[in-house]
């Protein structure tokens, strides 16, 4: 992790700012970030907050390794490979922290499948292994990004 020693200024603002981008996205709509637009049935759980700040840090440095350093003019690089394997392991991590940190019974998708009483009986108890999924993916995703940082491709 050597790499973000030699990050500059813009590239830890950006990250800051996806961060927050992260942390509303995910828990505004959960109600883990109380609003008045979204509510839940169910209490949010004690391990939800720690999980979506996890997230949000991860998710904000995640996104700043896609900004470019070396050209000021142009802040995102996205070459034709670039949302290769570690930007789908980083957008699924992502989603699964989403469901990770809903409510259970506010889960379509659970609901239909489980029913409401199945959605807490089998869905709860089953998010935090979906927090920690969601964090081993996002983790692995961000040390791919930046490892491929300081490699060079070999055109073959």
């Amino acid at each position: 992790m050597h790499e973000l020693a030699n990050w500059p200024a813009r590239r830890w603002i950006f990250a800051l700012g996806a961060s927050v981008v992260v942390a509303l996205v995910i828990g505004l709509p959960t109600d883990v970030i109380p609003n008045p637009v979204f509510g839940r049935p169910v209490e949010v759980t004690w391990w939800s907050y720690p999980s979506l700040v996890v997230s949000a840090v991860l998710g904000g440095l995640l996104a700043a390794t896609y900004v470019r350093i070396d050209d000021v003019q142009s802040t995102i690089e996205l070459p034709d490979d670039e949302l290769g394997t570690p930007g789908k392991a980083g957008g699924l991590g992502g989603l699964l922290s989403f469901f990770a940190v809903g409510c259970p019974t506010c889960n379509k998708v659970a609901v239909i499948a489980l029913g409401s009483t199945g959605a807490l009986d089998w869905f709860a108890p089953a998010q935090p292994m979906l927090a920690v999924l969601s964090v081993v993916l996002m983790s692995w995703a961000l040390r791919s990004r930046l490892r491929g940082a300081t490699s060079c491709r070999i055109a073959m």
